[in-house]
């Protein structure tokens, strides 16, 4: 197995993720989180992964998207032949939701495990992981209308988002990850407004999803790259081949 570096840490550059969407061991993406509107783009996930490590990627988003419905790993295989196959920084989410989860996926060599619903449902339990593992817990603020969602995006809480990312910023997590549900996978632009103000609003960096559709997109946030946003995820604009990922890249390194 490649070794694999410890959680990164914070930098003022901007990171570009490209994402790897897990249903049923392929590659998919969907539009605005509905598990019905999937596209599929591939049934070898870990060749996806060597595919943007030869672009020049060092980091990687991962999600197990039917474990983010069951609550537990239901792309398990496929996420160990990915953490095997890249040699950089895997973050994954979807169904991480106890102690052995979490730890079970930084023994394999995660470097960041996110949580959303778990953040939501049980805040201290994410707190105390953040603890157990310093700059290693992303929490997840996903949005609809400005409004926290859970489950995989099913659920809409009466959490505001603002109000939910508040509640971690002395936990020790190392980011938020926010996405704009309604943008996720349309390619109708990333919500930079929202995303740069919630940066803004938190004393945690920010990782921006959601949306995002070409090299704009990618400039925008690097611009902001000093109020906070830490990174971006981008999915559909790369299985596309409407965005570069060695020039979204490069494009990042000027923010």
């Amino acid at each position: 197995m490649i070794a694999k570096p410890g959680p990164p840490h914070y930098r003022a550059a901007m990171i570009v993720f490209p994402a790897i969407d897990l249903k049923s061991g392929q590659v998919v993406r969907l539009a605005e989180g509905d598990m019905d509107r999937a596209t599929v783009y591939g049934d070898d996930p870990a060749a996806q992964a060597l595919l943007f490590a030869e672009a020049g990627a060092q980091h990687l988003h991962v999600v197990d998207l039917d474990g983010s419905f069951a609550g537990r790993a239901e792309n398990r295989a496929a996420v160990e032949a990915i953490i095997e196959a890249f040699p950089g920084y895997v973050q994954l989410g979807g169904g991480i939701r106890t102690p052995e989860a979490v730890e079970g996926w930084f023994d394999l060599g995660v470097a960041r495990v996110v949580m959303g619903t778990a953040a939501l449902k049980d805040p201290q339990f994410v707190k105390d992981m953040a603890r157990e593992f310093p700059g290693g817990i992303v929490v997840a603020v996903d949005a609809r209308d400005g409004m926290v969602a859970t489950e995989g995006w099913a659920e809409l809480s009466d959490v505001p988002v603002t109000d939910m990312a508040r509640r971690f910023e002395d936990a020790g997590v190392a980011s938020l990850l926010f996405t704009d549900i309604g943008r996720d996978g349309m390619l109708k632009g990333c919500n930079i407004e929202a995303t740069v103000d919630l940066a803004r609003r938190t004393d945690l960096p920010v990782i921006a999803s959601g949306g995002v559709k070409g090299l704009d997109d990618i400039r925008m946030l690097a611009l902001h790259a000093d109020d906070g946003i830490e990174g971006v995820i981008t999915g559909r604009a790369l299985y596309d081949g409407r965005l570069d990922l060695t020039a979204a890249i490069q494009m990042a390194g000027r923010g």
